[in-house]
């Protein structure tokens, strides 16, 4: 290479160095933001005022770049937080607008959490799903309507969907079995309906599936019980009808389960009051029948649980009184008859744990 290419080369050189600063982020990710920015309005705290000068990597609220690529990575907008800011206004977020479809020429975002900041409204951009490397969709708390992108399986690398109380319609999407890395999913309290995928199994890395206050109809899938990670899962305040997967309580992991408020009409399996890691159990304001299995021991632990407003008959079953830990028991409004055992946990309990049943008696009801 001779003077002329060497001089000409480091000219470039300079010439990059002064068009692209170290540590600045890309002016395609930058006028992205500013499209992101120009969408939404935040008129109490004042980030977007800090969405100014040439280097949207520093001093930009909520946002982090890669501090190899100079990337934007993550945008984390959340309008109830414990920084000062929230502090010294003395007030929680509030923004309105929309998400714009630029956040998608975003292609190296992981994160995007925009959350509770009460009035955005207008619908996900469908293109959302095609970010390759996004692991975190948290927009939760708003008044997002439209339906869940249809292609939202295309996330292969997503861990949290959190798209709760907002006005989301429709159903649930077919592909979002294939999220095959999915831990968190919560949808609860929009306007959901049809049916929950029959192959939901296919979470297998899914530990909490938060799905209630929708519309939804149909059974709880059968596959559901093959989620060895499930740990909470809640289906209360829907429409869901047939009868409880007889392996429900075999889920190794599951604590906490709530199925109250549907039309759910089976008998209870045996399994599910038997299972000691289960601490949490509401299955009320059903049409639950037939009677309690007698299945309660030593190691049987429960904090909460509520099987009142079905049609249960038959009689208490006495080995409750061996149970560990009763904390809040509601068996009021069944047919349920006859005595009422005595000592633990029925020493503690309200009558109004027992009443409108058909013929019980005993403390802390009527004596028989």
């Amino acid at each position: 290479m001779g003077l002329t290419g060497v001089t000409l080369l480091v000219t470039l050189m300079v010439v990059a160095a002064v068009t692209l600063p170290a540590n600045a982020c890309l002016p395609a990710d930058q006028a992205a933001l500013m499209d992101i920015k120009a969408a939404l309005k935040e008129p109490y705290l004042g980030i977007f005022n800090t969405w100014t000068g040439s280097n949207c990597c520093q001093g930009w609220y909520g946002v982090s770049c890669d501090p190899t690529t100079q990337r934007v990575a993550d945008i984390v907008l959340r309008g109830e937080s414990e920084d000062p800011i929230y502090e010294k206004a003395g007030r929680s977020g509030y923004m309105t607008g929309s998400l714009s479809p630029s956040l998608c020429k975003l292609d190296k975002l992981t994160t995007l959490i925009v959350a509770d900041w009460k009035d955005i409204s207008g619908e996900i951009p469908a293109c959302v799903t095609s970010l390759p490397d996004l692991r975190i969709l948290e927009l939760i708390g708003n008044k997002i309507t439209g339906q869940i992108p249809e292609n939202i399986g295309q996330l292969s690398k997503l861990t949290v969907l959190n798209l709760a109380d907002n006005k989301i319609c429709g159903s649930i999407p077919a592909s979002i079995v294939n999220l095959g890395k999915l831990k968190h999913l919560e949808l609860s309290n929009n306007q959901l309906t049809g049916e929950i995928p029959s192959d939901i199994g296919k979470l297998g890395m899914m530990s909490r599936a938060l799905l209630n206050k929708n519309k939804l109809t149909g059974s709880i899938p059968n596959s559901i019980t093959q989620l060895r990670r499930l740990a909470d899962l809640d289906l209360s305040m829907n429409q869901i009808t047939g009868s409880l997967p007889a392996q429900l309580g075999s889920m190794p992991v599951l604590s906490t389960l709530n199925l109250d408020s549907n039309q759910i009409s089976s008998s209870i399996p045996t399994n599910l009051l038997s299972n000691s890691g289960l601490n949490i159990l509401n299955l009320s304001r059903n049409s639950l029948e037939g009677e309690l299995p007698d299945v309660f021991c030593s190691k049987t632990y429960f904090t909460h649980l509520d099987l009142s407003y079905n049609n249960l008959r038959g009689s208490v079953p006495k080995s409750l009184s061996s149970a560990k830990y009763i904390g809040h028991l509601d068996l009021s409004h069944n047919h349920l008859c006859g005595p009422i055992p005595n000592g633990s946990p029925f020493d503690h309990l309200e009558a109004s744990s027992f009443s409108n049943n058909d013929c019980l008696c005993g403390s802390p009801l009527r004596t028989c």
